[in-house]
């Protein structure tokens, strides 16, 4: 959890009890005046619905591997969920009841699902593809192993292990779904922080620091816009 001026940003798993518990425990300690969700509209609905987030008729527009890259990873995230006992989303879930229990505002601050998924489709390189492909067969961490306990949310350290493979398999896949939506989601926090007193952001945990340093930078430059 990382706290800057009016802002509290803490960092989740979408499949751990532990994060069920420390996002109800935050968002009551806090009281915040608004509680931002990494959603956006359609998955939010979807977390309280019974309906898929995207079916096979959103390829014309996410596009053939947009869709094959959220089934697949909406796939391994219920496998995990399943073994855990966790629904995916839960403390999604929980932010929200909470939030509403004490009347805070709700946020939803992530790009639409099919603009990502679209960008993927459009980015993803051939030797991204190929990469995909081989580490489904062999398995990721097959040579390195990397233990974690999926009850609780990773440590610090091994998130970074687990980035930086990504950012060098996939950079692309990276750019799309970690630097451009860490973007879009601190334009909106900043919005918001000018707004409110107290926010508190509920994210994916390895977004907290990146995320902070996007607010900066955007606040550098509506200094600079103020000031010419």
């Amino acid at each position: 959890m990382i706290s800057y001026k009016n802002i509290t940003i803490l960092g989740t798993s979408h499949i751990s009890i532990e994060s069920v518990n420390e996002v109800e425990s935050a968002i009551r300690s806090i009281n915040p005046d608004v509680v931002a969700l990494e959603l956006d509209r359609k998955r939010f609905n979807a977390l309280f619905s019974n309906k898929r987030r995207i079916s096979v008729w959103d390829i014309r527009t996410i596009g053939i591997k947009g869709f094959l890259f959220n089934l697949i990873g909406s796939f391994v995230e219920k496998k995990l969920g399943k073994m855990v006992g966790v629904s995916p989303g839960s403390e999604m879930k929980k932010a929200t009841l909470v939030a509403k229990e004490l009347k805070c505002n709700i946020a939803l601050i992530d790009q639409d699902i099919s603009i990502t998924l679209n960008n993927i489709s459009k980015r993803l390189t051939f030797k991204e593809k190929m990469n995909f492909f081989f580490d489904l067969l062999k398995g990721v961490f097959k040579r390195e192993k990397i233990k974690f306990d999926l009850h609780k949310v990773p440590s610090r350290e091994i998130i970074k292990k687990l980035t930086n493979k990504v950012r060098k398999r996939y950079p692309n896949v990276y750019s799309v779904l970690v630097d451009d939506r860490n973007k879009y989601m601190a334009k909106n926090l900043y919005k918001l922080m000018l707004s409110y007193n107290k926010i508190i952001a509920i994210v994916g945990a390895g977004h907290e620091e990146d995320l902070v340093k996007e607010i900066k930078i955007w606040e550098s430059s509506m200094k600079k816009r103020a000031s010419t």
